[in-house]
């Protein structure tokens, strides 16, 4: 049974196939949405219209951007010899919250887990394999530092890593993050502090 008429309808619909989005949040966003200011809910739509049009990957490192590289990828006061390896661009985010990490970063967009049919072709690994040799064949970074979550996809996934990387012969340093990352947790999830002292406390692999 409708209750509001078909438009608050279909936006509370839409509202709720977003991730983390209940039918209960939706309406009452769907609410204020409708009591907005006609131009600042036309911005809002312009908004969501533009960045679906313009984000697209970053040509380095994969995370989401609107330009051929993104902010992190172009700047030179960054190390881009040292490379950190994530599992989506949250957890980009969560990194950069610390101000303690000054190399660049390369986002897998998800985790190999046969579970969920996600092979290791399925995310962002070839890309990063491209980015450790140079055109001559040599190591085109120092360090790779893998981030993915304390899960067993992430633990799964970061083996995989460390087996392709060895298979290239190249004298690159892998480390992981610490376990002050709780196992099971997910990166953006966690307070600053404790990702600081799981970068600090990266050991080889």
């Amino acid at each position: 049974m409708e209750y509001y008429g078909a438009s608050i309808g279909k936006l509370i619909e839409a509202l709720s196939a977003l991730p983390g989005i209940g039918k209960k949040s939706a309406q009452r966003l769907a609410f204020h949405i409708t009591a907005m200011p006609e131009e600042q809910a036309k911005g809002l739509a312009d908004a969501i219209v533009e960045a679906r049009t313009k984000v697209r990957f970053c040509s380095s490192c994969c995370t989401l951007t609107d330009g051929e590289l993104c902010p992190i990828c172009s700047s030179s006061k960054r190390n881009h010899r040292q490379i950190m390896v994530l599992e989506n661009s949250r957890d980009l985010a969560a990194y950069e919250k610390t101000g303690r990490y000054d190399g660049v970063y390369h986002v897998l967009h998800g985790a190999i887990s046969p579970m969920l049919g996600i092979g290791p072709n399925d995310i962002r690994l070839k890309e990063l394999l491209l980015r450790l040799q140079d055109e001559n064949g040599e190591a085109a970074a120092d360090e790779i530092i893998i981030a993915t979550n304390s899960t067993v996809e992430g633990e799964s996934t970061a083996m995989y890593i460390v087996k392709l990387i060895r298979t290239l012969g190249l004298p690159v340093r892998i480390t992981r993050i610490a376990t002050g990352v709780p196992v099971g947790g997910d990166i953006e999830n966690i307070d600053e502090v404790t990702l600081e002292r799981a970068l600090s406390g990266r050991t080889e692999l």
